[in-house]
Order: structure tokens, then C-alpha cells, then sequence
């Protein structure tokens, strides 16, 4: 179950440069992240197969978002709401 956390946790790290346009080169990054740049790119196919759209930049030397996303995983409480049951037979 560990595995699964620190691959969450590394791709949060992931998301949050790329955000930041401070990835800088493959190599950078996967020296930055402390994995190989194999692994790299298998954290951003993993993201891609989740929708993120993930390009590099050449000329800022960056990888970047091709338009807006957001990216969230976890739980949170959502408040407790009565649900009428007799609106869904009408």
C-alpha cells in the first residue's frame, strides 16, 4: 500500500512543478525526484492515462500543462444531507 501513496506523492511533486514551470530537463527532474529518468516517464504516461495534458517545452525547458487542469486524490468529509426518498418515486 506504501507503493501506491508514494506514487501519488510523487506525481502531487510532479504536478506541482510543472504548475511551477520549474521542471527543467528530464534529467534535471529525475535527479531532483532522486528516481531514474525511466521511472519519469512512466509517472508522466501515468498521468497522461489520467488525463493530464503534459508537454514539454523546449524554449522554457519545462514541462507543461497544454491547458488548465487540476489534480486532486484523496478523501474529504462532505456534510451530511438528508435525502428525500419521495422525489425520487415521483
Amino acid at each position: 500500500m506504501n507503493i501506491i501513496i508514494k506514487q501519488i506523492e510523487l506525481i502531487e511533486r510532479v504536478d506541482q512543478l510543472i504548475r511551477l514551470q520549474a521542471t527543467g530537463s528530464p534529467d534535471d527532474l529525475a535527479y531532483r525526484l532522486g528516481i531514474s529518468k525511466t521511472k519519469l516517464y512512466r509517472i508522466i504516461n501515468t498521468m497522461k492515462s489520467l488525463g493530464a495534458p503534459v508537454e514539454y517545452d523546449i524554449t522554457i525547458q519545462s514541462f507543461v500543462y497544454a491547458e488548465a487542469v487540476g489534480f486532486t486524490f484523496g478523501f474529504y468529509r462532505r456534510e451530511n444531507r438528508t435525502v428525500n426518498v419521495d422525489s425520487f418515486m415521483k
